[in-house]
């Protein structure tokens, strides 16, 4: 009897553990936000020689533009973090800093509406019906969908460690 539970209770939990695996398709498959089928990324449609070319051409320009974005945020989030680590800062600085990094945001997220802009003007009519903006750009998904619950991250560990 205690065998038969134990196997019981064994082939429930690897049905119970294996289940959400087959509950999705494999990959990553988006479907259109029009609720039509899936859509892809410009890169992976159907695209001519010269739509590569000019694709490649727009990504590389992109890249180049908000290289710079990202290497000021990065360092402006670090200057944020001293600051909010140092007692004797300002409230207003920290404000301060915080309103430079909502700025450099905003420019880069206009780069990434432009880099999109100039992908749609790329694209046949057919194309863009198999398009999905919001898989270019993590961070534009983001912008579209809104951001996710805000507020400060759990600790995985107990903060001061104990000893």
């Amino acid at each position: 009897m205690k065998s038969t539970t134990q196997t019981l209770l064994f082939c429930f939990l690897i049905l119970l553990t294996t289940t959400p695996a087959f509950s999705q398709p494999p990959g990553p498959v988006m479907k259109k936000w029009r609720g039509e089928g899936q859509c892809w990324r410009a890169s992976e449609l159907d695209l001519s020689q010269e739509q590569r070319k000019s694709l490649d051409l727009i990504q590389q320009t992109y890249l180049r533009e908000v290289q710079l974005f990202r290497l000021q945020l990065f360092t402006k989030r670090l200057e944020l973090r001293e600051l909010l680590t140092n007692p004797t800062t300002k409230t207003e600085s920290i404000r301060g800093k915080y309103s430079e990094i909502i700025e450099l945001r905003s420019k880069q997220e206009e780069k990434a509406v432009e880099y999109l802009i100039k992908v749609r003007g790329l694209l046949t009519p057919e194309q863009l019906r198999n398009w999905c903006p919001d898989q270019e750009f993590p961070s534009f998904r983001q912008m579209i969908h809104g951001p996710g619950p805000m507020g400060p991250m759990r600790p995985e560990k107990t903060f001061p460690p104990m000893e």
